[in-house]
């Protein structure tokens, strides 16, 4: 299935039915008085989340959705059926923005929820709700009122417990896959994730949600390579683990390039707690790994870790080292 996470559609709730203007007419009753119904009500647009659906890809090809207008008031004081809903099913996650989208109009994150997002028109008074004492045969009907109309974008950030982050090519999807049942398409060049995926993990008797974001590049949080879009998906996360390849020239400015796009984007990412690891020690060996960890925590100041995604070194410390603060953050809230 393929994988996406932005979508501009429009919305239209029913219209209201017309109300009826009509008079009783039966053999033996003279002047038979006002029996028009009212209209029915128009349906409304809803929003559903629904928990199996991970992609917003089906409204790539439907973008246009209209709930149906009440029908018409009759005689014989008889009411229009209303207008069937418009239920728009979207994955946990999903964000409704406006046209600007930046005005963000609803957030939905729990698996079940149903909101009424555009409400449909009432119906239309028949010449019957006119009658009084003083008017008892009313020539009034009413139309019924309109619906509402209008297109939102639709925006998904998935819900995960740790995110990765980090340049291209530092083993991301190579770690998901060494603990997770997850396939994420794996080569040695840069820009191989071209979508988010998700992976679950198993630490001792705490199970995880890893999200993997494709690798990001200085300018990410002005949307150079998608790398906005990108970092909405570890939005929602706990703890973020940055990979490094320590095979790169200059560890110091791949960490500090990351450092600074989470800053730039906003949204407190900069601030989530955050495991540092060095990728790829399988390359160096032990010695050199070591060397590469003292020289990137003397430079930072915080505690670096040495794994290989492909041997699986150091990879369970860090999976227990993500559970744990997974747990923490859970018991303060």
């Amino acid at each position: 299935m393929k994988f996406l996470d932005e979508a501009k559609i429009y919305l239209q709730s029913g219209n209201g039915g017309p109300g009826c203007m009509s008079f009783r007419r039966e053999k033996n009753i003279e002047r038979g008085g006002p029996d028009g119904g009212n209209g029915g009500r128009g349906g409304d647009v809803i929003f559903e989340v629904v928990e199996a659906m991970n992609t917003l890809i089906d409204f790539r090809y439907k973008q246009h959705f209209k709930a149906r207008s009440g029908s018409g008031g009759m005689g014989d004081n008889r009411s229009g059926p209303g207008g069937e809903d418009c239920i728009i099913q979207i994955p946990v996650g999903t964000q409704i923005l406006d046209e600007d989208k930046e005005t963000v109009l609803a957030d939905f994150t729990e698996s079940g929820t149903r909101v009424i997002f555009l409400k449909g028109g009432d119906g239309g008074f028949g010449n019957a709700h006119y009658k009084s004492s003083t008017n008892q045969a009313p020539r009034k009907s009413t139309p019924g009122w309109p619906g509402q109309e209008t297109a939102v974008w639709l925006r998904l950030k998935l819900i995960a417990d740790a995110g990765l982050v980090g340049l291209p090519n530092a083993g991301k999807s190579t770690f998901l896959a060494a603990c997770s049942n997850a396939k994420p398409k794996i080569a040695d060049y840069p820009f191989t994730t071209l979508h988010p995926n998700l992976g679950v993990v198993k630490a001792g008797d705490v199970d995880f949600v890893i999200a993997d974001i494709p690798g990001l590049i200085e300018g990410a949080h002005e949307g150079i390579g998608l790398g906005d879009r990108f970092l909405g998906h570890v939005e929602r996360t706990s703890v973020l683990l940055h990979l490094i390849d320590m095979t790169e020239d200059d560890i110091v400015k791949s960490y500090k390039t990351i450092r600074n796009e989470l800053k730039e984007y906003g949204g407190g990412l900069d601030q989530k707690e955050e495991i540092i690891a060095l990728n790829k020690s399988d390359a160096l060996g032990y010695e050199l790994a070591e060397d590469q960890a003292k020289t990137l925590e003397k430079a930072i100041g915080k505690k670096v870790h040495t794994i290989s995604a492909v041997s699986g070194e150091g990879v369970k410390k860090i999976l227990f080292a993500l559970a744990d603060r997974i747990k923490h953050r859970e018991l303060v809230e």
